[in-house]
């Protein structure tokens, strides 16, 4: 079917039209993020509903193109990035009924840099982004870790807790618990605010820090060691630190 292959070529093309089309749904899904933002603190506006509607249109017509194209469209099933776009098309539709659960649209945050296709295209197009890419990708799952953590203390807290009104207050809470800083201004309130509460010490302040380690850490290249294993050396490594072999890491000579 000509659609089929021409929709397959724009996903996974190499051409300058394909990594263009590649980008610009990346472009989409970040100016989307942005949006959902600071929509959460603006008043119902109906101009807000059109816009909803229309990246609705956009999610549906992506999810639809992948199932299209993929040689098992059920294994799309098994992937939480498609979950994630159906709950962000279902709270975009139906605003009313799914008001409670609005900010979970920061879901498609998922999305972001999730594609080994948009990975090698980054890594082609641009030196920094090969050069900086562990670090990159990093900060991107740290945002998309504390915009998923924000997400569920808004949605539980938002008609229950009067110090939080809107995504700020979910967001200033969460990053002083993640940082546990805990400044006490704002608390969880409920049975279930105390228990994300517990997840978020438990769970959300060890995978915080191991992602901030991960981006202020000094860079380091993947290449293994032939004698002793080592994975990771320092950029400008000589010798492996453990054993001590010459190593032969290929650089293009360029500082960092």
């Amino acid at each position: 079917m000509a659609l089929r292959k021409k929709l397959y070529h724009l996903y996974h093309g190499h051409d300058v039209t394909a990594r263009a089309f590649r980008f610009a749904i990346l472009a989409f899904d970040v100016i989307t993020i942005l949006f959902f933002i600071a929509s959460s603190l603006m008043r119902d506006e109906p101009w807000i509903y059109w816009v909803d509607a229309a990246i609705a249109l956009f999610i549906i017509a992506d999810l639809a193109a992948r199932f299209l194209i993929a040689p098992k469209p059920l294994a799309l099933l098994r992937q939480l990035a498609t979950w994630a776009d159906l709950v962000v098309i279902v709270t975009l539709l139906l605003p009313t009924v799914m008001e409670s659960f609005l900010f979970l649209r920061v879901l498609r945050a998922l999305r972001l840099l999730r594609s080994y296709r948009v990975l090698a295209d980054l890594r082609t197009e641009f030196t920094f982004f090969r050069r900086n890419e562990e670090v990159i990708q990093s900060i991107v799952n740290l945002a998309v870790f504390i915009f998923v953590m924000t997400a569920l203390v808004y949605v539980f807290q938002v008609r229950t807790n009067p110090k939080i009104t809107n995504y700020i207050d979910a967001l200033y809470f969460t990053v002083t618990a993640l940082t546990t800083t805990g400044f006490g201004d704002i608390t969880l309130e409920g049975t279930s605010g105390r228990l994300l509460s517990i997840i978020i010490l438990l769970i959300g302040v060890s995978l915080f820090l191991r992602l901030v380690q991960t981006i202020f850490r000094p860079p380091h290249v993947n290449y293994e060691c032939p004698d002793c294993g080592l994975k990771r050396h320092d950029t400008d490594a000589v010798h492996c630190k453990h054993c001590g072999r010459i190593l032969h890491i290929a650089t293009d000579g360029e500082s960092l």
